[in-house]
């Protein structure tokens, strides 16, 4: 999962315990959230557009999908005007901490033959939630113990 660290970064992860993930705007990832993330699931906590982007920790999934509430507030950067509250567009999970890691960066990501077909790595993805498989979930396990 990416975030902007000056929007929500792992330390605000570890100071809050436990954050919504907010502000999803894209029919893929939500749908990741909704069809696919369980309660329980691990999570890549995945700094993006910064000076250095990466891997910046560990977090879980904490809680079912569930309506975004920001979808329908006007003063919200995620408002959108088409949502309805009896048919909501947008939904969202709760992520809890779980440990800060080293950053293992994004060129050292790509370095990386082991996770060479990872789909964040994959030239013009710019989803904010993507899956990892079982054997990259491992290797990063291993490469941030």
């Amino acid at each position: 999962m990416k975030s902007e660290p000056d929007e929500a970064s792992i330390d605000h992860l570890q100071a809050a315990g436990e954050l919504p993930w907010t502000g999803v705007r894209n029919y893929q990832a939500r749908n990741f959230m909704r069809d696919a993330m369980r309660v329980g699931d691990g999570v890549l906590f995945y700094h993006s557009s910064c000076p250095e982007p990466g891997i910046a920790g560990f977090a879980e999934v904490s809680s079912s999908a569930y309506p975004d509430e920001t979808q329908f507030d006007p003063q919200s950067p995620y408002h959108d005007p088409k949502a309805r509250r009896e048919e909501p567009r947008w939904l969202h999970v709760d992520v809890r901490f779980v440990r800060k890691t080293r950053l293992l960066s994004l060129a050292e990501m790509k370095r990386d033959p082991v996770l060479a077909s990872m789909k964040t790595l994959q030239p013009g993805n710019r989803l904010s939630i993507t899956p990892v498989t079982p054997a990259e979930w491992a290797h990063l396990q291993r490469l941030l113990a």
